[in-house]
């Protein structure tokens, strides 16, 4: 099928707010329905929306928008996920499948790019592992390279939703469908250029799935500061393929013992086989779970300085921890990590004899660290702050004052960034996070700490982030503290969970003070999960076994929600006294407005909300629930 470009719906650049201003049909209740609003024009933007998400240095754009030869796939309404349902894994639930030689997608580009990132999904081998190939990019009819694409790292199957039960070996029911492919290329090209995908004959894919592109113009690399020391000068080799852990660790140690004064990771790939972290002479503990400190390393930009290795944690042997893995860092104090790439190899969750794909960024990280411009890929987790008391006791030290900026964190099959073990007055901010296999992002105050009355997760902000797409969870996720903030993110493209949610499960110390829920934007959240039998809202609060209190939701705008906009849960505790002001509930697919299950207990308070288009109403209580909602649609008492 040819479809004519009718103007590119801009998911990322700017900000997201390109989501609601450039016609990205919120409130449509069918795919149909979708590919007629991205016809009619574009909504009008809010405040909300305006200020929403992060500012990133890239454009991204909707293969379902351009100029294409290929084959609409586009989600029921109900987005099933888990049988091979590519659609419902889809940026916007839509994409286009290329299976014949010379179909293609074709964009025209906004702004100047000398790189690209392909979102695609290519077949697995017979017996899994992944295949490589290529597809034909061409600049305004020019030929300009093959780029390589692979599915090492994609297509987990069964027909369970606990990620611990899925298998690298192919079966009926598959997941976790796409990945990324990205390229630097040798020329910036204008703002205008006509970028095309296309099948050539030499592209051998039994098919090709192009969900989106995103383009960037890299700046070029930065030079070297003056007072850092190069890893080079420690025996690491760009480019070879040779393993450079002896030479990046010996850096990172001389650093830290006050030898030089910062570790500088020039242009190149390095290739990484254990992790950086201290040795432990007293050898305290299963696994050496001390971390690095007082260190700066910093890169040449996360486009340039790019480590990587190409051993699944599970076939490294001598790691120092089998959840930590054998890539990246273990941090516990005052850490300046910038502009470097960090790709590791896992390809699954636990299942196929407990394999993981590690964890790029883990330890206490105590008190100075702050992470900037770090992109992260093929990990189990991107970064988990925090470590549980018995973890040699006596350097217990939880984050306080970490800062996270600018990361980029894709294609990992559990969290992105999970703040944990107390941390505290800490921040996620600008970031983008993009298929994710657990919360892309979580406050999570559990009790494994020195003192549970003090060392409770607490005031800690998430703002200003685009989320996209979590296969597995939520966009981001609440489990007990106080005083943390959820403010100015866009969440879009939950499979099977909400965008936002707090909740109890995970046995966490309890909420108190303020939870903050503020001027966030949701497109197409929530889900049915465990087997389709719990269905989640956009926004859910869920009380599994402790109360949820001090709750606000303000100036938030929720679209086009696979089941309710915001969802009250049955659950072992009560949820008084929430605050909702000046919210914006459009189009629930499958769902109400705002419901209260069966088994809720608690109130909300409602103020200046507007609810339009919820196929099973605006406002529902269900009988038995013992929540109170006062007040009513655009403020009515």
């Amino acid at each position: 099928m040819k479809r004519k470009q009718r103007g590119w719906r801009l998911i990322s650049g700017v900000s997201l707010a390109g989501l609601v201003a450039v016609g990205l049909p919120v409130a449509a209740t069918a795919a149909e329905d979708t590919a007629d609003a991205g016809e009619s024009g574009a909504r009008e933007v809010s405040p909300t929306a305006e200020a929403a998400g992060a500012n990133l240095p890239y454009t991204s754009y909707e293969a379902e928008d351009g100029d294409y030869d290929g084959t609409l796939l586009a989600a029921e309404p109900e987005r099933p996920h888990g049988q091979t349902n590519f659609a419902t894994e889809s940026s916007g639930r839509q994409s286009v499948r290329l299976d014949g030689t010379g179909e293609y997608v074709e964009i025209t580009s906004t702004d100047a790019a000398n790189s690209i990132v392909l979102r695609n999904s290519i077949p697995d081998a017979p017996g899994g592992g992944g295949v490589e190939e290529t597809l034909s990019l061409y600049a305004d009819g020019e030929f300009v390279q093959k780029l390589t694409l692979s599915s090492k790292h994609s297509w987990l199957y069964g027909n369970t939703d606990d990620p611990e039960g899925l298998t690298n070996t192919p079966s009926g029911d598959a997941r976790r469908l796409f990945d990324e492919s990205h390229a630097l290329l040798d020329t910036t090209y204008p703002a205008g250029t006509t970028f095309r995908l296309q099948r050539d004959a030499d592209d051998s894919a039994d098919f090709y799935i192009v969900d989106l592109v995103d383009l960037e113009e890299v700046a070029p690399p930065a030079e070297q500061p003056a007072n850092c020391t190069s890893v080079e000068e420690f025996g690491a080799v760009p480019d070879d393929g040779e393993d450079d852990t002896d030479a990046l660790q010996a850096a990172v140690t001389a650093n830290q013992e006050g030898e030089i004064d910062c570790v500088w990771i020039p242009e190149g790939q390095w290739r990484q086989e254990q992790k950086i972290l201290t040795d432990d002479p007293e050898d305290r503990g299963q696994h050496n779970q001390v971390g690095i400190r007082d260190v700066t390393i910093q890169g040449a930009g996360m486009w340039h300085s790019q480590l990587y290795t190409l051993t699944p944690p599970h076939e490294a042997g001598g790691i120092n921890h089998p959840h930590e893995g054998n890539f990246g860092f273990d941090i516990d104090h005052n850490t300046q990590i910038s502009d470097i790439a960090i790709f590791g190899s896992g390809t699954i969750r636990g299942g196929d004899g407990n394999h993981e794909g590690g964890v790029a960024l883990n330890g206490r990280f105590g008190e100075g660290t702050e992470i900037n411009r770090v992109w992260i890929e093929h990990a189990n987790v991107g970064a988990w702050v925090g470590r549980d008391l018995d973890n040699i006791p006596e350097l217990w030290g939880p984050a306080d004052g970490l800062v996270f900026s600018d990361v980029r964190i894709r294609n990992t099959y559990a969290d992105g960034v999970n703040f944990t073990n107390g941390t505290r007055n800490s921040t996620v901010t600008n970031s983008s996070f993009r298929n994710t296999g657990d919360d892309s992002l979580a406050i999570w105050a559990n009790r494994y700490v020195q003192d549970p009355s003090v060392d409770i997760a607490h005031s800690n902000t998430l703002s200003n982030n685009t989320i996209q797409l979590p296969w597995r969870a939520n966009g981001i996720a609440v489990y007990g503290g106080y005083d943390n903030v959820i403010e100015g993110n866009t969440v879009a493209d939950t499979m099977n969970y909400p965008g936002i949610m707090l909740a109890t499960d995970h046995d966490p110390l309890p909420f108190s003070g303020e939870t903050l829920i503020s001027g966030n934007v949701l497109h197409r959240t929530g889900g049915a999960f465990w087997g389709a039998a719990q269905e989640f809202g956009a926004i859910t609060i869920f009380p599994a076994s402790q109360p949820i209190t001090g709750v606000v939701i303000e100036d938030t705008e929720i679209y086009d929600s696979t089941y309710d906009g915001i969802q009250f849960k049955s659950g072992g505790g009560e949820v008084p006294g929430v605050e909702i002001s000046n919210v914006v509930i459009d189009g629930s697919v499958n769902g109400a407005g705002i419901l209260a299950m069966g088994g809720a207990r608690g109130s909300a308070n409602l103020s200046n909300v507007t609810l339009s288009n919820n196929a099973d109403g605006d406002v529902v209580v269900e009988p038995g629930s013992q929540f109170v909602i006062n007040g009513g649609p655009d403020g009515d008492e």
